[in-house]
């Protein structure tokens, strides 16, 4: 993976929020992979063989008139991702009982310790959606239960399953950065139940699970919405994460049209994270 060439794109916004989640969302829906948090915007990476001139037409708080955002680009050749994080990743803890840290970090005092390495791969915990997931796997029980982290990132969710007691776990993402990030923070973190898997909703087949987490966008969602729910068990849990109160509604009746029952929300900045019961 060494001679893979991002571009970078330094966006300043203002107002910051939700300006820059907005943005971090749309830039996602357009294929950029891996976003960067500043004090006056954010820092988007997209694979150069994955960008075109027209990447940002579709990008529509890009013409509100309720945020100012200017942009600079360049090409990056992919190196010294870690000296990034290190200047960019701080530790955080989820509500005094999960701290996700990287490596170069000293070690909390909290129930649970994840060590996550992210480089370039979606997860720190960081985000709305990713805290809010942590907070969902906190407040359940996981003893013993088969889970699927769909969309994994870093892997940081799959993590803190089998930390909290379960196995077998499943951790899927397409994108093969992701896929190879996740091996090594589950090596990391000497989980001995997690397979990471890289592919989509179509490595599922014939697959179940007792809990099911996807923190992906709402579009993938709403797409393998079925896959998802035909692979939970009967009394299974489904956690979705990845898009804003306003989508709820939709996010909502497909839930309900296979039958499965709305349990709780979680919100943090207009992000929302739902749990389902089947």
């Amino acid at each position: 993976m060494s001679n893979i060439i991002y571009i970078g794109y330094e966006f300043k916004v203002d107002p910051l929020q939700p300006g820059v989640e907005i943005l971090i969302a749309e830039l996602g829906y357009a294929g950029f992979e891996s976003f960067v948090e500043t004090e006056k915007g954010v820092t988007a990476y997209i694979q150069k063989e994955e960008w075109h001139g027209n990447i940002l037409d579709d990008i529509q708080i890009l013409k509100s008139e309720e945020f100012k955002i200017t942009f600079e680009f360049d090409e990056i050749e992919q190196t010294n991702w870690n000296a990034e994080w290190e200047k960019n990743f701080n530790p955080i803890v989820v509500d005094s009982a999960c701290a996700v840290r990287a490596p170069f970090h000293d070690k909390f005092d909290t129930q649970y310790d994840i060590i996550i390495e992210p480089k370039m791969s979606f997860g720190t915990g960081h985000h709305e959606t990713t805290h809010m997931m942590i907070q969902h796997i906190l407040k359940n029980d996981f003893e013993g239960k088969s889970v699927l982290d769909m969309g994994c990132g870093t892997g940081v969710l799959a993590i803190l399953t089998e930390l909290k007691g379960a196995k077998p776990i499943d951790a899927v993402d397409y994108d093969n950065w992701c896929y190879l990030n996740s091996i090594e923070n589950v090596e990391r973190n000497n989980c001995k139940h997690i397979t990471v898997i890289e592919g989509d909703a179509s490595v599922l087949v014939e697959k179940k699970y007792d809990v099911i987490i996807a923190n992906i966008n709402r579009n993938i969602l709403m797409q393998d919405m079925g896959t998802y729910i035909s692979c939970l068990n009967k009394g299974g849990m489904l956690f979705l994460s990845g898009f804003y109160n306003d989508d709820i509604p939709m996010i909502k009746a497909e839930c309900e049209n296979h039958l499965l029952k709305f349990e709780e929300k979680f919100e943090r900045n207009n992000w929302v994270a739902l749990k389902f019961l089947n």
